[in-house]
């Protein structure tokens, strides 16, 4: 794999512009969006969606980044795991970034498999010092390859390891110190693995380092009474948005968006969702004005 010495034009780049409120993009609302340009500010893409020399998916992506701006988000890079980073992964995805011209990039820290195998899920990690270098090292690999900052995304977990020994948000802090990379921060996974783990969702939010936040995450899940499973197939419930709102007092301007991978209703109903994001922004501007600015929706 070429690498680039990006290093210090990296660590001098600034926390990149709020987006305002966005939304994922799937196939089902493709041509919704072309023809009536919705009240969404942007559109987070899939990576691998689009990772293919060609087709009715560039095809409609191409005509959507004419009218929006879109960020890409992965879910294959593995970024905690062993084995080698797979140099043509990073080359697709280049190659994708230099079409779309995307605000950022992100994934998830954790691990996805090792010795070739695919897991497919997202797996979490041990969360110790050796890890933390470990997974930073990768991210600077990553980091100088892309020519930007990454931002990783916190995941949902349903299972802790015995050698962990430090909470999730200080591995996280100490990860993004050392690799200098940004924050997907997702409420609705916070919100899942402390009821899974028995923390405090707050503290988590307290403990991020607030000015690598980039992005934030919502989306419903499936409560089975013990334990819930994030799911991104129904809407985001109370206790996630008042967390959201919880987040926004405290971290100020982020970009936010709602996924929605299943049961996927018309995009009217997903539009009237991320109104509340949108509203419960603005009461927190009304008493906090210094807490977050709000873009105006883009045309």
């Amino acid at each position: 794999m070429t690498q680039t010495n990006n290093s210090q034009s990296l660590t001098s780049q600034p926390k990149l512009a709020n987006l305002g409120f966005g939304l994922g993009l799937r196939t089902e609302h493709y041509q919704e969006i072309l023809n009536n340009k919705p009240a969404i500010d942007w559109l987070e893409l899939l990576s691998e969606n689009y990772m293919v020399a060609g087709g009715k998916p560039l095809h409609f992506l191409d005509k959507i980044c004419e009218n929006y701006p879109v960020v890409m988000h992965g879910v294959s890079l593995s970024i905690g795991s062993t084995s080698t980073i797979d140099k043509d992964y990073l080359r697709d995805l280049r190659h994708l970034a230099d079409r779309v011209q995307p605000a950022w990039i992100s994934d998830h820290l954790c691990w996805t498999g090792v010795h070739g195998q695919n897991m497919h899920d997202l797996l979490p990690l041990p969360y110790t010092e050796e890890t933390a270098k470990h997974v930073a090292e990768r991210i600077g690999i990553v980091q100088d390859y892309l020519g930007r900052k990454i931002l990783l995304e916190n995941v949902s977990s349903y299972a802790s390891y015995v050698d962990s020994t430090m909470t999730e948000w200080e591995f996280i802090s100490l990860i993004c110190e050392q690799a200098d990379c940004l924050l997907l921060l997702d409420v609705n996974n916070i919100y899942v693995s402390s009821y899974n783990h028995q923390f405090d969702a707050k503290a988590f939010i307290d403990g991020v380092p607030q000015n690598r936040v980039q992005q934030i995450h919502l989306a419903g899940h499936h409560n089975h009474g013990d334990y819930i499973i994030d799911t991104h197939d129904t809407p985001v419930i109370d206790p996630v948005w008042d967390l959201y709102e919880y987040a926004i007092s405290r971290l100020g301007q982020v970009s936010t968006m709602i996924e929605r991978d299943a049961n996927i209703p018309p995009l009217a109903e997903l539009v009237q969702e991320l109104d509340i994001a949108r509203k419960i922004a603005e009461k927190v501007q009304a008493y906090n004005p210094s807490a977050v600015r709000l873009p105006r929706h883009i045309k």
